[in-house]
């Protein structure tokens, strides 16, 4: 036996450190190379964004607590960041992928993503947020499971299938952003996805030979949970299948009341889990159908996606008309009032061993209150664009994050207006100025003509009422103040308003956005600065070591620092690296 040198040492040292490090939140690492590839989902061969050669990019399965590692390496013309959209990056706003708070990854170069799911559960997607790039792909699931320790609210289902729905333009992202640039407006949407796929030929008239669609192959009998997200440009879709039953059972994080639904309205950047028992016969397949909705149903009807539901035993092909939509055509509350009865299951225990409905958001105080209203778009200096409460949000060279770690003045204003400015619009670098561990209700009033979704980042908010004409005081007095669902994404429905409470418990600068893609790209968002005043700060965690810099503080960017080809070395890559160096030492010791 060789004797015990120095190095054996170390390497027990090291292999007790693995040891450690196992029985600690575990690591999932991926790596995502973001690609263009031609495709014709609508039949007509077009530029789509891929990730791993795959559209839609794979899905990120994961459990609560895990460390996630991603490996970006961004093979586009143009700069990239990807959005963790509902993931609350805890601590971490240094990883959430939007402009306030990152730099872009440039073309040709790498950035590897590292945070932890930290006390979160359910179904998210990502996408690229910069340059329109969602219009053209590059977007994929993000499911964070339940720790075995902790029950679901429901039987264990036969399989996870995630579905991806939304408008679609024949145009590149390129073409569809300059028309934005050049004050037009992008028209009717070619049609609607279903998992990057165009719609089953249902009718000879509206739908061309020759398209691939979706087939989604179930067992009879069994259950499955759809985790479906609306990844669209800006058109809400109404989803459903042919002769089943949807029973929701969580959205964006939290588990709702199960209720059944024969469709449900999924408005833009929106995510549900359903429950859907495969009980019909099999004589012939079944359709799935994603339409717009709040649009005049003739003049849409070819932007309808339709994907196939086989049973494995199936004899034959769906036949028949569609399933219809909702007939609400005189009745603009149905789709209100189906919003209004998603409610939160408070009994059933959520990321931790406690039950959601723990946290009485209906009893804390109300520290700070903005009313936010947007509008049609409108000209300022000559531009057409897009406003919240008046204030068109221009985003700085230097990213806000950025500009307060290295305490660079001028770069923004938190001087974002409670209520609406009357007056002229204005394009600025506005920021809200949030008290942390206060508790803000937010108002979105929505004085357009479509409906209008909104997303913030860093947080899960309470939606507790929506109604129709303007908010005021004494709105309040109809807010769901007990289990009002904690989501990430709300809708407002045209000429209403919606009410959201949010607490203000994680540090960080965090993005309030619409998430129509042609108002967002107009400016219509701005940014909530959340700051611990305390010196010594431990809420949030050290900007990266390999962080991006641009703007002002471009010269501190090293080339080398981010173009090397070899992926940095983390999550199972280090125990892989850990185990092999263990061999090693076992091999020296006995040879």
């Amino acid at each position: 036996m060789a004797s015990f040198t120095p190095l054996f040492f170390f390497l027990i040292n090291l292999s007790l450190l693995l040891a450690l490090s196992s029985a600690a939140d575990p690591f999932v690492s991926y790596q995502f190379e973001v690609s263009y590839i031609t495709a014709s989902p609508l039949g007509v061969p077009q530029q789509v964004i891929a990730i791993n050669n795959k559209f839609p990019g794979p899905t990120i399965n994961v459990t609560t607590n895990n460390n996630v590692v991603v490996n970006v390496r961004n093979k586009l013309d143009e700069s990239l960041l990807i959005h963790w959209s509902g993931i609350q990056q805890r601590r971490s706003s240094w990883q959430d992928g939007v402009l306030g708070t990152n730099c872009p990854i440039p073309a040709k170069w790498n950035w590897t993503y590292q945070f932890q799911v930290k006390d979160q559960i359910g179904s998210f997607f990502y996408f690229p947020s910069l340059h329109f790039q969602r219009a053209a792909g590059g977007f994929g699931g993000f499911i964070i499971n339940n720790r075995p320790i902790i029950p679901i609210p429901f039987d264990t289902p036969h399989g996870d299938i995630v579905v991806f729905i939304g408008d679609w333009y024949t145009r590149n992202h390129t073409d569809l952003r300059k028309a934005l640039d050049d004050g037009k407006d992008l028209g009717m949407p070619d049609g609607v996805l279903i998992n990057g796929k165009g719609p089953y030929r249902y009718n000879d008239t509206l739908v061309p030979e020759g398209i691939d669609y979706e087939t989604i192959e179930v067992h009879p009998g069994k259950t499955y949970r759809l985790r479906v997200h609306n990844v669209g440009v800006s058109t809400s879709l109404n989803f459903r299948i042919q002769s089943h039953n949807l029973l929701l059972a969580e959205t964006e994080g939290s588990y709702t009341v199960q209720q059944n639904y024969t469709s449900l309205d999924i408005h833009v950047g929106q995510s549900y889990s359903f429950l859907v028992t495969m009980d019909q016969n099999a004589s012939t397949d079944y359709y799935i159908v994603a339409s717009a909705r709040f649009v005049n149903e003739s003049r849409w009807q070819k932007v309808t996606g339709v994907g196939i539901l086989r049973y494995t035993n199936s004899k034959g092909k769906a036949r028949g008309p569609l399933p219809p939509a909702p007939d609400d055509q005189f009745d603009k509350t149905y789709s209100m009032n189906q919003a209004r009865s998603i409610r939160w299951n408070v009994s059933a225990s959520g990321a931790r061993p406690n039950p959601q409905g723990s946290f009485r958001y209906g009893s804390i105080n109300v520290t700070e209150i903005y009313v936010l209203k947007n509008k049609p778009p409108e000209k300022i200096n000559g531009k057409r664009r897009a406003t919240l409460s008046g204030i068109s949000f221009v985003n700085p060279s230097t990213p806000i994050r950025l500009a307060d770690q290295y305490k660079l003045k001028g770069v923004y204003k938190p001087d974002f207006p409670t209520k609406p400015l009357t007056g002229s619009p204005r394009a600025a670098t506005s920021v809200i100025n949030g008290s942390y561990r206060g508790f803000m209700e937010v108002i979105l009033q929505n004085n357009d003509t479509k409906m209008h979704t909104y997303h913030m980042s860093g947080y899960a908010f309470f939606v507790v009422g929506m109604d129709y004409g303007d908010w005021s005081d004494n709105s309040r007095g109809t807010y769901n103040k007990w289990d009002g669902i904690a989501r990430t994404t709300t809708q407002v429905y045209p000429g209403a308003w919606t009410a959201i409470l949010v607490s203000l418990d994680n540090v960080g600068v965090w993005n309030l956005r619409t998430e129509n893609l042609d108002s967002w790209y107009l400016g219509q968002e701005t940014y909530v600065r959340v700051v611990n005043p305390e010196v010594t700060n431990k809420t949030e965690l050290p900007i990266p070591d390999n962080a991006l810099f641009c703007g002002a503080l471009s010269k501190l960017q090293k080339p080398q620092d981010i173009s090397s080809d070899a992926p940095s070395i983390s999550g199972n890559s280090l125990k892989l690296f850990f185990t092999w160096l263990i061999v090693c030492a076992w091999i020296h010791i006995f040879q």
